[in-house]
């Protein structure tokens, strides 16, 4: 399965401890640069949802009944 080069968004500049993500076929790698052999896989449908859940109501914690 193909997956691309890991990137890094412009804003992290030089440094150390960064989100890195790699697309491949039907998905998408995530790692943190300070510990790069743990990669955690993930579906584009998940990632799409986890961005837009993020756009619609932040950070803040939402109770398990929500």
């Amino acid at each position: 399965m193909p997956t691309s080069p890991w990137q890094k968004s412009t804003y992290s500049g030089d440094s150390s401890n960064c989100l890195e993500v790699a697309a491949e076929t039907g998905g998408i790698k995530l790692r943190e640069s300070d510990d790069p052999e743990v990669i955690l896989t993930a579906t584009t449908q998940s990632v799409r949802q986890l961005v837009l859940s993020l756009k619609t109501h932040g950070l803040s914690p939402r109770s398990a009944d929500a």
